[in-house]
């Protein structure tokens, strides 16, 4: 099994879907990063040499921003987006969709499933 910034490769899958279980690589840059190294793309992980494994590791850790540094870094936009007060910020401070989505229907994810139509919070009467 091979272990790339802190994450265990699946060994059964394509090298290529492997490599997207590392936060901040999708498909593309997995691409990109196999087809730089000369590997094939749809050989699986577990028949990666350790050569080869060592190669895709030190790309990665040097040339992309992963895991725990990229999370930080988006963590660290957002924390700057709401210290300014713009408009980007006070939709993340208070939890709403930030890219100009509806939110009279949808968002029901990120408002909380309340239903506010009539008889859905009613508590039953029971006759004594």
């Amino acid at each position: 099994m091979i272990r790339i910034s802190g994450v265990n490769i699946p060994d059964e899958k394509r090298i290529i879907i492997s490599l997207t279980y590392i936060y901040g690589i999708g498909v593309s840059v997995s691409k990109k990063i196999l087809k730089d190294l000369g590997i094939d793309e749809n050989t699986r992980t577990k028949n990666i040499s350790e050569a080869d494994a060592q190669k895709l590791r030190e790309k990665i850790e040097k040339e992309y921003a992963v895991e725990g540094e990229l999370r930080h870094k988006v963590k660290m936009e957002i924390k700057r987006l709401e210290d300014i007060g713009c408009y980007r910020g006070l939709r993340h401070k208070r939890g709403l969709p930030v890219r100009g989505q509806r939110t009279k229907t949808n968002s029901r994810t990120v408002r909380g499933n309340k239903r506010v139509t009539m008889g859905s919070g009613r508590v039953s009467v029971t006759k004594t």
